[in-house]
């Protein structure tokens, strides 16, 4: 009979990321990481490969999974993997780090690269939770398949970019759907929601937050791509102007509503800006409370049934991103714990609705489907 695959412990994992912190990887051989080791020659190993490089790779799997952005970029330079770092002192990858986030050094030690850590020992988990049953015999995992304690996806194969989990709300099972993908590339779903700041102030269309890449894609361009109508951003600031609010910081929890701009060609009418992020003075960072999350996105729901009959045909679909999980800095179980207290409570009330997730990474699609359905990685 097989053993069963052995769990690495976070603590421990995150010890020896902070570990390989300090050091970098350019003297990832000397550095007593026996989680690191094993996770990297298990995983990625292969004959006569020196067990530093098998740990870098593991590493840079990890933080390619965090999925871009100011986080992945801070990870990069944290550890030395970012190009032209695998020599510099701890400290002046910190300081670089802490530029990406436009923060003091201190601040960005004590906050930001307390999250940078945790998101990248989370990644190394959720690799090593993709293949924790890949050795475990064919037959007893086909056997498994329908069962709670189904193995995880062979990691040589793709994972699905769309998945129906059908999670029991009080007396009934409710159908959710998971994208594993871009905001962007939604189809035929009538509201996405979008986190936003308490000041209802769009990031600029380049950058890789959901509301940047849904002000992109709402945007009408000409034939070279440039911007012909900013109509997401505009549509926000007339809603601010016509509640009074421009300028001035509206309540967490404020629901504002768009249409979705070019993107009612991919059947998607309206997007819903909710007011989860509270800038801090003088900074570039921002708060994010796990109660004013429950509250928009019970607000959300609240007016996606005031509006859905007026609505020709009605609306009856909402898909939902992690909120505050990105430069707000919850931990993704947080956010989405925070999130589906909401999706639940309105669900539970009977309310009709065809609801949706996305997120871009295949490790946060994973843990929603083990949270919704009880399944064990």
């Amino acid at each position: 009979m097989p053993h069963p695959p052995h769990r690495p412990d976070h603590a421990a994992v995150l010890a020896e990321v902070r570990a390989v912190r300090r050091a970098g990887v350019v003297r990832l051989r000397g550095l007593d990481i026996p989680e690191l080791s094993r996770i990297a020659r298990e995983r990625l190993g292969t004959p006569g490969e020196l067990p530093g490089l098998a740990v870098e790779r593991l590493l840079r799997d990890a933080v390619a999974g965090i999925g871009g952005g100011s986080l992945q970029t801070a990870a990069e330079y944290t550890l030395g993997l970012a190009q032209g770092t695998r020599d510099w002192p701890p400290a002046d990858r910190r300081r670089r780090a802490a530029e990406v986030y436009g923060v003091s050094v201190e601040r960005f030690r004590k906050h930001h690269e307390v999250m940078v850590l945790e998101q990248i020992t989370e990644q190394v988990l959720g690799l090593t939770a993709a293949d924790g049953d890949s050795e475990e015999d064919g037959s007893a995992a086909r056997e498994a398949t329908d069962g709670p304690d189904a193995p995880a996806p062979d990691p040589h194969h793709l994972a699905p970019a769309h998945r129906v989990i059908k999670p029991r709300v009080h007396d009934r099972v409710v159908p959710v759907t998971l994208h594993v993908h871009s905001v962007d590339l939604l189809r035929d779903v009538d509201v996405v929601v979008s986190p936003s700041n308490t000041y209802f102030a769009l990031p600029a269309p380049y950058k890789a937050s959901v509301a940047a890449t849904l002000r992109r894609a709402g945007a009408r361009t000409d034939a070279t791509g440039g911007v012909v109508e900013d109509r997401v951003h505009d549509e926000l600031r007339d809603w601010a102007a016509r509640h009074g609010i421009p300028g001035r910081a509206a309540l967490p929890g404020t629901v504002a509503v768009t249409s979705a701009g070019a993107m009612a060609a991919q059947g998607v009418r309206r997007i819903y800006h909710l007011a989860v992020a509270v800038p801090r003075p003088g900074t570039n960072d921002y708060d994010v409370q796990p109660a004013d999350i429950t509250r928009a996105v019970d607000r959300a729901f609240t007016l996606l049934a005031d509006e859905s009959g007026r609505h020709d045909p009605p609306l009856t679909s909402v898909c939902l991103p992690l909120l505050g999980a990105g430069r707000g800095g919850l931990p993704a179980l947080e956010s989405f714990g925070a999130l589906w207290t909401a999706v639940e409570a309105a669900l539970a009330r009977g309310a009709p609705w065809d609801v949706h997730l996305v997120m871009r990474r295949q490790a946060r699609a994973d843990l929603v489907e083990r949270l919704l359905t009880g399944r064990r990685p």
